[in-house]
């Protein structure tokens, strides 16, 4: 699966433990009804942020994650979810002007040349 918008915020790595790292990015989607999604990326994967900045537009590959863990007190049982991403890239956004050609690099129209009534009835049809 991947998600498409702008970088909203780029957060610092998280040592949660010593051999588990984690760090947030939140994407803004570019649609109809905007939605802000929080990506995690973990342990080798949070190096794949370093080149990116707040403002850019990306692509981002994400896997859905899912647990059920169960309260030892209560013994009742949560669901949490968790989007993780796993590659990011950039998303070139061209400019339109770029496309079209200079307005004074445009050549104008051709006149029609002067035409006699008397070829207006030479019609091939």
């Amino acid at each position: 699966m991947e998600v498409q918008g702008s970088i909203k915020v780029i957060g610092e790595v998280q040592e949660i433990s010593a051999t588990f790292k984690k760090r947030e990015l939140v994407v803004t989607t570019d649609e109809q009804y905007p939605q802000t999604i929080s990506i995690e990326f973990v342990q080798d994967k949070t190096d794949l942020l370093n080149s990116f900045e707040v403002g850019q537009n990306v692509k981002v590959n994400i896997n859905l994650r899912g647990r059920e863990w169960k309260n030892p007190q209560t013994k009742e049982i949560k669901y949490f979810n968790s989007i993780q991403g796993w590659r990011i890239e950039l998303i070139e956004v061209a400019s339109q002007k770029e496309d079209l050609p200079p307005l004074d690099n445009l050549s104008p129209f051709e006149p029609a040349s002067d035409s006699k009534d008397e070829d207006l009835d030479d019609l091939p049809f």
